[in-house]
Parts: C-alpha cells; structure tokens; sequence
C-alpha cells in the first residue's frame, strides 16, 4: 500500500489515498477489537442500503490496524460550511434531511444505542447517585431501533460533484432513538465551539420531525455522560455541567 498520499489527519487516526482506495490507519492504542467492530458496524450500514463507500479489508499496516474502503470524490459539509459561511442555514438544513434520511433505514444487526449508553454511564466517573438517575432515565426513554450514526457532524458527510451523499465513519453506528441522535450531534457541534449553528440545527430538526424540543433535550445528559468517557480535560467542565442536569426543560 501506498501511504504517501496523506488526505487528513486527526487526534488518532491518518488517513491516506492509494488511487481508488482510501486507507484509514488507526493510532498503536486501537484494540484489534475496536477497528473490527468499527469495520462490522461500516458492513452493516452498506448492506442496509445507506450510502457509504465500499469496504474492502481491514489490515495492518506498518504494524497498525487500517480500513479499507473506496475513495469518494466530493466535499464535505464541514468544507463547504468553512468556505461559504454565509450558506450556514442551507447547509444545516441539508445536515438534517440526511439524516432524517438515514433515520428511516433499519439495521437490526447493530448494537442497541440503550445498550451502550448504559456501559458508558457505567464508564463516565460520575458519582453513583448522577449515575443513577441517568441509568432510571434512560431505562424510561423509548426504545426505537433507527439506524444512527452516532457522531453525525459536517465533516462526516460528503457531498460528491453530481450531489450524492456518502457518510463516513461508522465507528459509533447503533440501532436506537432518532431524538438521541440527533442530541448527539447537537453536543458535538456545542463541543467544536459552534454553539449558534448547534441551535439552527436542533430547530431544524425539531421543525421537520415535528418533534418537540424537549424530547431531543431528555437525552442531552445521556449524551454528556458517554462522552465523559473520553476523558478529554477542556470538554470535562461543561459535560459534567450538562450530565448533573436531571432535567433539561424544552
């Protein structure tokens, strides 16, 4: 394999092109367990139906776990809100119709959403009692079975030049809760410093679900607990802030 052409870079993980193939090499901390299940999740997800690139293989290269998979030629959301900031509103309006979209595709073959958030309310190192209520809280929340992503932010969704749609990164893929998902990329968003656009998505997808605020809001200290789990020190004030809260209001 070719790694000389390197397309991004992120905190623990590079990803390089080799003509058609893309080859997305994991960090030395990735377990053999996490890559597969990320590689089992990207499969299920392609076999459903939603538009992902085709996955080839999982290897390793340079003594560290990749994925394979076809290069997509496109932009993503994130790039074109980077270059036409004035387009924000459009842009965030097509974040959410795909994915109400990927919303309405099943696959039963993913882990249940309700299933890892308790694991990770477990993992978070919130006291026993915020523990808790967040366990008794999500064991009353409904239990749906929709596809989700997981981590549906712009810079996982691909516009190609004839417009298609290809999203990326499957690593957080479950079965669950649209208003969870949907929680989820609102607290990414909050999380990446774009509070403002945070807010035009969570109207936009409350208007065109007709779902009401509060829904989406009921998961929102789930959300903040799981991602406790990732330890990072500059995102702790403000999730243990939102994980505390019992109740958000819509």
């Amino acid at each position: 394999m070719n790694l000389s052409n390197m397309i991004a870079q992120r905190p623990n993980k590079t990803i390089y092109r080799d003509g058609d193939r893309v080859i997305k090499v994991m960090n030395e901390e990735f377990l053999a367990a996490d890559v597969l299940n990320e590689a089992h999740n990207h499969a299920i997800v392609q076999a459903a139906g939603f538009p992902v690139p085709a996955l080839h293989e999982v290897c390793k290269v340079q003594g560290k776990w990749a994925i394979v998979m076809d290069h997509v030629e496109g932009c993503t959301l994130a790039n074109m809100l980077d270059e036409n900031p004035k387009n924000a509103a459009q842009y965030m309006e097509r974040l959410v119709d795909i994915q109400m979209d990927m919303h309405s595709y099943k696959a039963d073959r993913l882990r249940h959403l309700s299933d890892k958030f308790h694991d990770k309310i477990n993992q978070s190192g919130l006291d026993s009692a915020v523990r808790y209520e967040l366990h008794n809280r999500l064991q009353g929340l409904p239990k749906r079975n929709k596809l989700c992503h997981g981590d549906f932010t712009p810079g996982n969704v691909i516009i190609t030049p004839d417009d298609r749609v290809v999203v990326v990164d499957w690593s957080h893929a479950t079965q669950g809760s649209a208003s969870a998902d949907a929680a989820r990329t609102y607290l990414r968003l909050v999380l990446a410093g774009q509070a403002e656009m945070a807010e035009v998505y969570l109207q936009l997808f409350c208007q065109k679900n007709g779902t009401e605020q509060k829904y989406v809001n009921k998961w929102l200290a789930i959300v903040a607990a799981s991602q406790l789990v990732k330890r990072v020190p500059a995102e702790r004030e403000l999730l243990l802030r939102w994980a505390n809260i019992i109740e958000f209001n819509g």
